[in-house]
């Protein structure tokens, strides 16, 4: 499974980004895509998570601090998993990452942990300026 994550760039607080996951390879039934984030001298953060190839399952995950500004969807035709996220803050700033889990079955508690996740994008920055 390949993954290209695309979309940052720097915006002002209070603006919106809609961050894209280039999806392509093989991927089995149960695999779910997440998003992460990580800032300068911290821990890679679970952001969201979403059933990619449950056919009958269009189910996500989120982080408690972040549901409600941020928002995961994924479009099959077009291979991609978008992150939408708006009131931006400051502390938003960070790589973004996108992520594949291929033996997750569905998304869960379990999505929270990096550790799950066996492919990886190469990030896209996120600044925000105050």
């Amino acid at each position: 499974v390949q993954l290209q994550a695309s979309g940052g760039g720097l915006v002002q607080a209070g603006g919106s980004l809609r961050l894209s996951c280039a999806v392509s390879g093989r991927t089995f039934r149960g695999t779910v895509v997440g998003w992460f984030r990580q800032a300068p001298g911290k821990e890679r953060m679970f952001i969201s998570a979403i059933d990619w190839s449950n056919w009958s399952s269009n189910s996500t995950y989120y982080a408690d601090s972040l549901k409600g500004r941020f928002t995961i969807s994924r479009d099959n035709a077009r291979n991609a998993v978008y992150l939408q996220m708006n009131s931006l803050k400051p502390e938003d700033t960070a790589v973004y990452y996108c992520a594949a889990d291929r033996t997750a079955g569905r998304v869960g508690p379990w999505s929270r942990s990096a550790l799950k996740y066996d492919y990886w994008g190469q990030g896209t920055q996120v600044t925000v300026s105050s």
